[in-house]
This record gives C-alpha cells, sequence and structure tokens, in this order.
C-alpha cells in the first residue's frame, strides 16, 4: 500500500486501466468505505490522461466542495491535478441534507450538472455519489436510477461486504456500463452521527461567513414550491438554468409588501431568476440545521 498527500493507496486503486476511462465515472459506496477518497484520487490521476477532467461532490449531506444541502460540480484547469479543482464551479440546491424524500430533485441536479459538464467539453467527469445505498431506505432505486440517467462509462462500487451487490450484479451483465469493483479501504475512518451533523455546521458556517443581509421582492421571481417564508428557512437563489447562484436564511418577511429578507453571501440579485425554499432551518448562532 503506497500514500500519495497523506492518502493509503491500496494496490488495487492502481491496478485500474485509467486511460481507458472517459465520459462520466459513478463512484458508489456506503459511508465511511473511502469512496470520497477514491473519487478524488481518480480524479487527480486522470488529470494525467484528459485536458478537461471535472468532479461532481454529489453528497449533500457531507458536502466537501460546497455547502450541505448542494451538488457542486468543479471544472478542473489544463494541466493541474490539484484538488479541488481550481476551475469554475456550478452548484444545484437539493434542499435538505439526505437524499431520502428528495430524490427527483437528487437526479434532476445530477442531471444537469453532468449536461453543464459536456456542454464545458470535459472529457472525463468523476462524479462521488451519496452513501445511501441501503434498498430498505430508496438507495438501490436512486443509485439504479442514476445510472439510467446519466449513463456513465464505468460504475466503480467499493464494498464492505455485499451491501451493493443488488445494484451490481445485474449491471455486471450489462452492456450498457462497466463495472469496477473495489474492496473498502482499511484506512477508512468511521464517522458517527454527531459527527456529521458538526461538519455540516461548522461548513454552513464557513459558508455564511461575512455574509449580508439584503432584501428580496419575492412576487419578481418565480418561488418554488411556494412562498412560505418562516424564519432561518434555508433557500437557493437560481439563475434561469436552475443553478444555485448562492444560498440564503430568511431572517424576516413581510408578506404585505411582498419581501423578504435573507442573510447571504451573494452582494446583489444580478442574475438571480427564481427562489427555491429548502426542507431546513438553520440556527443563525450554531448553524446546526432542524427538518421542517
Amino acid at each position: 500500500m503506497n500514500t500519495e498527500d497523506g492518502i493509503h493507496i491500496p494496490p488495487a486503486w492502481e491496478r485500474i486501466t485509467l486511460s481507458a476511462l472517459t465520459g462520466t465515472v459513478l463512484v458508489l459506496g456506503a459511508p465511511d468505505t473511502g469512496k470520497s477518497t477514491f473519487a478524488r484520487y481518480l480524479y487527480r490521476r486522470l488529470c494525467s490522461f484528459h485536458e478537461r477532467v471535472a468532479f461532481v461532490d454529489g453528497d449533500v449531506g457531507q458536502a466537501t466542495l460546497g455547502p450541505p444541502t448542494t451538488m457542486t460540480l468543479a471544472l478542473g484547469c489544463l494541466g493541474d491535478d490539484a484538488f479541488p479543482p481550481a476551475g469554475p464551479c456550478f452548484r444545484v440546491f437539493v434542499g435538505d441534507v439526505s437524499p431520502r424524500g428528495h430524490m427527483l430533485p437528487m437526479l434532476v441536479g445530477a442531471h444537469k450538472l453532468v449536461q453543464k459538464a459536456r456542454a464545458e467539453g470535459v472529457s472525463v467527469l468523476v462524479f462521488d455519489t451519496t452513501g445511501l445505498v441501503d434498498l430498505a431506505y430508496g438507495g438501490g432505486a436512486l443509485k439504479q436510477a442514476k445510472v439510467e440517467l446519466l449513463e456513465p462509462s464505468a460504475v466503480v462500487g467499493i464494498q464492505d461486504g455485499n451491501e451493493l451487490e443488488h445494484l451490481l450484479v445485474p449491471l455486471r451483465c450489462s452492456r450498457r456500463t462497466r463495472v469496477i469493483d473495489l474492496s473498502a479501504s482499511r484506512a477508512a475512518q468511521r464517522r458517527g452521527v454527531s459527527a456529521r451533523r458538526e461538519h455540516r455546521a461548522t461548513r454552513f458556517r464557513l459558508y455564511f461567513e461575512g455574509a449580508r443581509e439584503l432584501d428580496v421582492a419575492w412576487q419578481r421571481l418565480a418561488v418554488f414550491p411556494a412562498p412560505a417564508f418562516s424564519p432561518g428557512r434555508l433557500l437557493a437563489l437560481e439563475d434561469d438554468a436552475g443553478l444555485a447562484l448562492g444560498l440564503g436564511i430568511v431572517v424576516a418577511s413581510d408578506p404585505v409588501g411582498g419581501t423578504v429578507t435573507i442573510r447571504t453571501p451573494l452582494s446583489s440579485l444580478v442574475g438571480v431568476d427564481a427562489i427555491r425554499l429548502g426542507d431546513l432551518a438553520l440556527d443563525l448562532q450554531t448553524f446546526r440545521e432542524t427538518r421542517l
């Protein structure tokens, strides 16, 4: 096992024929299997074979390239294998930190980001998915739908046991995609519920650091699903392509005047076409979430 930038590299990772990978590469795995570490490793290695490589952080709960509740597409720069990618970023807002109850927005957002990557001329895209793979909670249906929708050239399945077999068995028998089987990394760190919750609070705190208050005349904008601006509610300010320009937290609202005051890192509403309300409220002091 080698070590690269503090990451333990199992021999199985190094045996993958990277030069054959193009298009979208979907990385699947349950929590604490080393899935995201492998996805970042794969991105950096692919930069040696392609001029334009991109990465999608699709884990809305444990996001690293953006705030929780979002999925982020980051474009790499020619000749630069640094992570995070140094190029432009594009983001979609799902509205919660779990795919459960939000699977359609997850799929729509994933499709938007992959289409954007293709439009930007990306030759290979590493897509790091959420850790929801349990059949009982809809993880199998979500991942199967993602494979059907995104049409990946390869699916990397990282397993600790056989928790992905319900997904991988039919794919191995199909010509639709290539399946790459890997075992869970022994170096993967286990994180409990409280640690994951604190990670989200820290990411929200960093995102809203230095945010300002903006008064928004919401009647001039599209509001999805409806203008229910309760204090603390998390929302996204989107452009006309449905990409999130920035997130905001409701501070106060005036239903009669048709305005809402939000705290956001955005300095203005230039380019904003719509408001999309999430299903979480954030505490403005601790930045811990509460499900609405």
